[in-house]
């Protein structure tokens, strides 16, 4: 809104010192964020010009949100950015393409969006390396969405820049945006600054009584109160004028001020009131643009009426007094006047330089179905999605349905709408256009589409399995349309019923996998693609030994593939969830789960793409953790979750769970599994509630308390899942004979051999012998430990050869061969005490006394003191990147490395990067020989 003059602000001295305490934070090279938010009027504009003011020797950057139907993708962000594109060049090249784009300067692959966040947040710190740079942001719950969600993200990962952001945002309006950040909530003036201001308006003295009856009224909203005394004295007041003598006394303070604003249009000539409806049509304010669109209606633009009543104001720009005026003159109009104006703007607006907003108007403008238009607006719809705005091109793409004239064109439009919109989170909408589309003669491929489509959108609201035959008769009319997307629908079904959690059943995978086998599909264009969906079918339909073996086909393929286009990467990245589950739960291959997460990782972290990166931080955090290096893990584990909270996703709670458990915390993983079961049983996840008794076995074995570890792995073998059922069976066997229940240890002994057999893999051969050995006796069951130990080890499980020798230990010492016991579990505590897997260190602590052993507490290294951020800066910057390569393999500014480093330096007593790599071998040197191979073969 135009801003009263500064710099008195009566009755706002709280709100201005939170704005000022911003200022000094960022003058002293600190970065602050913060979300200033209350209703339409309460003064939010205001007090952000207020910063403005008081921000001497800053660079000061705006973007305005208008209301409109019209998404521009990027917009908002283009016009906050303008100032600093010359630092353009500077950027890591990936980012100076993916900002290009974005920006309409280039053409290219759609960037992803938290890439272009990553670019946004690079050029501000170097724009800041001069001058501090204060970001503003009004009315940010108008900006175009894909605008509003990367200025969400880079004030996310604010940390060390001298950059600072504040957001006004209008509630209600705006409640869910940029919920989390720090917030300054406005209310209304109270009663002493109310009257103050409201005298201050009318020139003179107001008796309190009246005074305080219309601050009441007006519920101490600023611009109520001035607009409502615009232009009445004091003694108007005091003599007869009520506010509550309108007949709108009762309704919102908004709607009162838009009425008032929409009674001063009445009294304006005919041809200002069109000026100002232009204006209001063309929510960017070009002026030059008001002045064609006038003289394409041959009215003059004489627009001092509505300035000399405080509506508008003109410049190089045209801004309304506030967002209220423009509403109030829009909404106002009749429809064809409307119609006319939006007609006039599209005549007035470069087809070459402006195609999209020209055919915006040209569809507001439309008083009927039109196929020129139509056209238009998918042509633009094309131009947003390859600048990566998939919700402007999910709303150009609903109107260009809405006026097209053919059936057929319509319903293929609806369902382009309905995908793209699915696409940017919004399945209410997309569920409504699939309704509209289904109403339409469609091809045999949009038909498929459109199943897969109304698929996936269940899959989205539950995990359920009621989307897998859904996702399956999708498949089968892809096939029957010769589509290469049947095969990865049939995989997308599969991966279905696995989140469901079911194997057996008309719903379940195997079902899917034979459907999949027989169906004839076409291939899908990438043969990586296509052996792993015949790896995974024949895993389910073939059997354990068929189906491994199958899936190893697939490896060389999935790790090396060449992927030429982002598209490409991004369908590998959707795939891979399918092949890590495969691999580990039925190859029990670590090494191939470690090359697969890894890949999965360099690739979404290649193109950017950050919805993926979190969940393949997370497959590779399990990796380290059965490595033993728990340190690691709980590195990526962080990283995950801070990326998911700066994209605003849920955290992956499932390998904060799983460490939880190999550390001992109990207490740690109580509240997450309560509410990760919760939400498995709300969702139909059913895979979810498997995982759940392998980590509660795992947690529990290591705590010796064996009868609540034995129902818990109960629960994960019973749950008929995909996943978890081989891990769960081993947790279920060592509980099972802790607790004497020697017949349910046998019976879960037969299934796991059957599993680990297939696999034949160093992990599967150790798990399968160190169960064996819990029910053997003698020398049997000496030389299935020692096998286990060996196995594990070449399987590079160090979490299970650490284990293996304590159970080792155990049965040593119950054997009476002490001093033998003594040197196994010296090696298990020794490697869980390095790992700080504290559970199964205590113990082999415990019988490790009981043999008469003395044993000492691990001292701590130099690294506990390390936050996980901390640590991964110092491991990248060790091995050489600069800080540069390290912000954008971590997502974070140049400047938040260096912030790091310094206070890496100052915990590990060094002054120079050179000092880092020996620091760091020294701190995180490992304990013990993580193989346990010494203590084996001492035996």
């Amino acid at each position: 809104m135009i801003a009263s003059p500064l710099p008195h602000l009566v009755g706002r001295h709280r709100e201005c010192a939170a704005l000022d305490d911003l200022l000094v934070g960022l003058r002293q090279g600190g970065s602050r964020v913060l979300v200033v938010r209350g209703e339409a009027g309460i003064g939010k504009s205001v007090l952000l010009e207020y910063v403005a003011a008081q921000a001497a020797r800053m660079k000061v950057t705006w973007a305005r949100g208008i209301e409109a139907d019209m998404e521009l993708p990027y917009a908002s962000l283009h016009q906050l950015c303008a100032p600093f594109l010359d630092k353009l060049g500077e950027l890591p090249e990936p980012q100076r393409d993916a900002l290009r784009v974005a920006f309409g300067m280039a053409a290219g692959d759609p960037p992803d969006r938290f890439l272009v966040g990553l670019a946004v947040l690079t050029l501000l710190t170097r724009a800041s390396e001069t001058r501090p740079v204060l970001v503003l942001v009004d009315d940010a719950q108008w900006l175009d969405q894909v605008s509003l969600q990367t200025l969400e993200f880079v004030a996310r990962r604010l940390l060390a820049e001298a950059v600072a952001m504040a957001f006004a945002v209008r509630d209600p309006e705006g409640q869910a945006a940029l919920s989390g950040l720090p917030a300054l909530r406005i209310g209304g003036l109270d009663t002493a600054a109310a009257g103050e201001l409201l005298e201050g308006a009318v020139g003179g003295r107001l008796e309190k009584r009246i005074r305080d009856r219309f601050v009441a009224e007006m519920h101490g909203n600023p611009l109520a109160l001035l607009e409502f005394s615009r232009g009445r004295s004091a003694a108007e007041l005091a003599y007869g004028l009520n506010a509550s003598s309108s007949p709108s006394v009762q309704a919102p303070v908004v709607s009162r001020v838009q009425r008032d604003f929409a009674s001063r249009l009445g009294s304006l000539p005919p041809e200002t009131r069109t000026l100002l409806l232009i204006a209001a049509a063309e929510p960017v304010g070009d002026a030059r643009l008001l002045v064609r669109a006038a003289a394409s209606l041959k009215i003059t633009p004489h627009a001092a009426p509505a300035k000399a009543v405080g509506l508008i104001e003109f410049g190089e720009s045209v801004r309304f007094r506030h967002p209220l005026v423009r509403s109030a003159v829009y909404h106002g109009a009749e429809p064809e006047e409307r119609r006319a104006v939006h007609r006039a703007l599209a005549e007035a607006t470069d087809p070459v330089l402006d195609p999209d907003r020209r055919a915006w108007h040209a569809a507001q403008a439309a008083d009927g179905p039109d196929e020129e238009v139509a056209a238009g607006l998918e042509q633009a719809a094309d131009r947003a999605r390859q600048r990566g705005g998939i919700a402007a091109e999910a709303v150009l793409l609903q109107r260009a349905a809405e006026v097209t004239p053919d059936p057929g064109s319509r319903g293929r439009r609806a369902l382009a709408a309905a995908e793209a919109h699915f696409s940017a989170a919004a399945p209410d909408r997309a569920t409504e256009l699939a309704t509209v589309a289904e109403l339409c003669p469609l091809s045999a491929l949009d038909r498929a589409r459109l199943a897969h489509l109304r698929a996936r959108i269940l899959f989205a609201r539950s995990r359920s399995d009621e989307a897998a035959p859904l996702l399956l008769e999708a498949a089968a009319q892809f096939t029957a349309a010769g589509s290469p997307l049947a095969r990865e629908t049939y995989l997308e079904a599969i991966s279905a019923t696995i989140f469901a959690g079911r194997v057996h059943g008309p719903t379940g995978a195997r079902a899917a996998a034979i459907a999949a086998r027989g169906s004839g599909a076409p291939p899908s264009g990438s043969k990586a693609a296509d052996l792993l969906l015949d790896g995974v079918a024949a895993l389910l339909a073939d059997g354990y030994e068929t189906g491994v073996t199958a899936l190893r086909g697939a490896l060389d393929l999935l790790l090396h593939e060449e992927l030429s286009t982002r598209e490409a990467t991004v369908r590998w990245l959707l795939l891979a969830p399918v092949a890590l589950e495969a691999f580990i739960h039925y190859a029990w291959d670590l090494h191939a789960w470690d090359a697969l997460a890894s890949r999965a990782v360099r690739l979404a972290r290649d193109i950017g793409a950050l919805s993926a990166l979190p969940p393949a931080l997370i497959y590779a955090g399990g990796v380290h953790i059965h490595y033993g290096d728990f340190a690691e893990a709980a590195r990526m584990i962080d990283e995950a979750d801070a990326i998911a909270a700066a994209t605003g996703h849920a955290p992956h709670k499932y390998a904060t769970l799983v460490l939880a458990a190999w550390r001992g915390e109990a207490d740690v993983a109580a509240d997450i599994i309560k509410e990760a079961r919760q939400s498995a049983e709300e969702r139909g996840e059913v895979s979810l509630l498997g995982a759940m008794g392998y980590i509660q076995g795992v947690l529990f074995n290591g705590l010796a308390r064996y009868e609540e570890a034995l129902e818990a792995a109960r629960t994960g073998i019973d749950h008929d899942g995909f996943n978890f059922t081989g891990l769960s069976l081993v947790e279920h066997i060592e509980a099972a004979t802790r607790c004497g229940e020697l017949d349910q240890a046998r019976t879960s002994l037969a299934r796991l051999v059957e599993v680990t057999r297939a696999a034949d893999s160093g992990w599967a051969r150790g798990a399968s012998a160190r169960s064996q050995a819990l029910l053997a006796d003698g020398v049997e069951a000496d030389r299935l430990y020692r096998t286990a130990i060996e196995e594990f080890g070449r399987g590079s499980v160090a979490v299970e050869v650490a284990r293996t020798h304590l159970l080792y230990g155990e049965w040593l010492r119950r054997s009476k061969r002490r001093a033998l016991a003594r040197k196994h579990l010296r090696t298990a505590h020794e490697m869980f005490d390095g790992m700080r897997a504290h559970a199964f260190a205590e113990r082999a602590r415990r019988e490790l006394i009981a043999t008469g052993e003395h044993v000492r507490s691990r001292e701590a290294k130099q690294t506990s003191a390390l936050t996980p951020q901390e640590s991964q800066v110092a491991t990248l910057a060790a091995d050489g990147m600069t800080n540069a390569k390290i912000g954008a393999e971590l997502f974070i500014s140049p400047h938040t490395v260096e912030w790091h480093l310094r206070k890496v330096y100052t915990k590990l007593g060094i002054n120079s990067r050179r000092a880092l790599p020996a620091a760091i071998a020294i701190a995180i040197a490992p304990a013990t020989d993580t193989t346990g191979a010494g203590a084996a073969q001492s035996g």
